[in-house]
């Protein structure tokens, strides 16, 4: 299914949302081209969330990229992997919404989501796979 390739793009360019609004409060502070990292204890909390959440994209895009590509070479075809695989890509783009905003709950749910769905598509691979 195409929509597996679709989704690891798309979790792809969702990595760098967070990093807009990072690179938004770098510009207001005043960027340091000698010292970028150094600049992290200036940014105001958004942003410093914002850097968090941006770390973690790169993290949970590791796992779903090869749960989806495990879902594509054996070639699950179902509704559920399909939804597993849309699933992730909201519940990411709502992970760094809700990281950057400071709510916290729905961040975590957000994060469990996107981790229920990579999960889902590694059983899936597997199922598929061993049949």
């Amino acid at each position: 299914m195409i929509i597996f390739l679709y989704s690891i793009a798309a979790a792809a360019v969702l990595i760098y949302l967070p990093f807009l609004v990072v690179g938004y409060a770098r510009a207001r502070v005043g960027y340091d081209t000698s010292a970028p990292r150094a600049m992290f204890d200036k940014l105001p909390p958004y942003a410093q969330r914002a850097t968090w959440a941006h770390q973690n994209s790169f993290e949970a895009f590791m796992i779903f990229a090869a749960a989806a590509l495990m879902a594509y070479v054996t070639s699950v075809n179902s509704s559920t992997a399909a939804v597993a695989a849309i699933a992730f890509v909201a519940a990411r783009l709502l992970y760094s919404i809700f990281y950057i905003v400071n709510i916290p709950l729905l961040r975590s749910l957000m994060f469990a989501i996107g981790s229920l769905s990579s999960g889902t598509l590694i059983l899936l691979s597997i199922i598929q796979a061993t049949s």
